[in-house]
């Protein structure tokens, strides 16, 4: 059998594993699906997961379990699509997220959405409203919420997010304490980190490692310890299992 052939009697399409910021495909009529963007002519991954072209339409699948959209969440979205009075979002769930212009502290005349936001650019939002279809509508007219510059995102599975805030924020003020990065944790599993790149690494390795040991106990004087030998620091005091997450 030919090469053509066999690929022409395939089932499946074939698949790449990306990262956010991967340039996927190239060129004019581009049409982005789940998990991508398109900035200056260039399709480009928006989670990390395996990137699958379907009648023309990139996606990519994500490698963990896709965030369910919950009203009133806290979420960091990724602008994909960009139209005059709103703008497309990926939000790491089964379906994208729209985002009106009169749902961010902005006043925004009508074709200017460009102006304030672009394609590949990250928000703090706050899920709006999920119907009984699940689609889903976020905002940004709440306190706090707002554009996120510069930084990184990475994601990480939603189930393990509580564990990586910890109980009152414990973990993150960990990370934060030995690695002076700031950090937004959204409840759809992506953290936003901004800080010093050096430090971001260690940060974003000591979020992999509570993800890789949610499940066993004593975690947050294993994450400590892993601080210090990272970071070369004693940190400001010792940790304590009364920090444990749940």
């Amino acid at each position: 059998m030919n090469p053509q052939t066999q690929q022409e009697s395939s089932p499946s399409p074939q698949r790449h594993l990306v990262i956010p910021g991967d340039v996927i495909a190239e060129g004019n009529n581009l049409r982005p699906g789940p998990g991508t963007y398109v900035r200056e002519g260039r399709l480009h991954a928006a989670r990390l997961g395996l990137a699958e072209e379907r009648q023309g339409v990139w996606g990519v699948i994500p490698l963990s379990g896709v965030y369910q959209p919950r009203s009133q969440d806290t979420v960091i979205a990724i602008i994909t699509e960009v139209g005059p009075s709103n703008w497309m979002t990926d939000i790491n769930a089964p379906y994208p997220a729209p985002l009106h212009s009169s749902e961010t502290p902005w006043k925004i005349e009508f074709g200017e959405t460009s102006e304030y936001l672009k394609a590949g650019d990250t928000v703090l939002a706050k899920i709006r409203f999920v119907d009984e279809t699940k689609k889903t509508q976020i905002t940004m007219k709440e306190p706090n919420l707002k554009k996120l510059e510069g930084g990184q995102v990475i994601e990480i599975s939603p189930s393990k997010v509580a564990r990586v805030i910890g109980r009152q924020g414990s973990m993150i003020q960990l990370i934060k304490k030995f690695t002076d990065v700031w950090m937004v944790v959204g409840q759809n599993g992506r953290v936003w980190l901004n800080g010093e790149v050096p430090m971001i690494r260690i940060a974003v390795d000591a979020i992999r490692y509570i993800e890789q040991e949610a499940h066993r106990s004593g975690l947050t004087d294993k994450v400590t310890a892993f601080l210090r030998d990272a970071t070369g620091k004693a940190g400001d005091e010792p940790a304590h299992e009364r920090m444990e997450a749940n």
